[in-house]
């Protein structure tokens, strides 16, 4: 089997885990209790072997992000199971799941921020100081 091949499949797994995995995650935040809370499925990458499919989420608002990707952590193998329930037609073995958050987002508007002049390093050192330490 080719590289090309294994790529596709690998795409097609992320792809079919990517549309299932936004609503199970949505649903799990309004059941959680965490109205006004959007979680979108930036990118799923799957390991070579297909054991593994790691999930990169944006979520707004940003201040909540740590504190609901340490809830989707703990809740892994319950949202494991509900993909697999749902995928079972398309995939054989559910990967393990391993969550990120996709600071993407933040990085492009950091960027445009720093080029619009908003927050220069240059002209204020402290900025530098703040980003440090975050």
């Amino acid at each position: 089997m080719s590289n090309i091949e294994e790529s596709q499949r690998q795409k097609k797994i992320g792809t079919v885990l990517q549309q299932d995995l936004v609503e199970v995650l949505q649903g799990a935040a309004t059941q959680g209790g965490m109205r006004g809370v959007l979680i979108s499925v930036s990118k799923v990458k799957v390991t070579v072997d297909l054991g593994v499919a790691k999930v990169y989420l944006s979520i707004f608002p940003n201040d909540k992000a740590k504190e609901l990707l340490e809830g989707i952590t703990s809740n892994t193998p319950a949202i494991r199971h509900e993909l697999a329930q749902r995928t079972r037609h398309q995939l054989r073995r559910m990967p393990n799941l391993e969550f990120f958050i996709d600071d993407s987002l933040e990085y492009i508007d950091q960027i445009e921020k720093s080029l619009k002049g908003k927050e220069n390093p240059i002209k204020d050192p402290t900025i530098l100081e703040k980003r440090k330490k975050s």
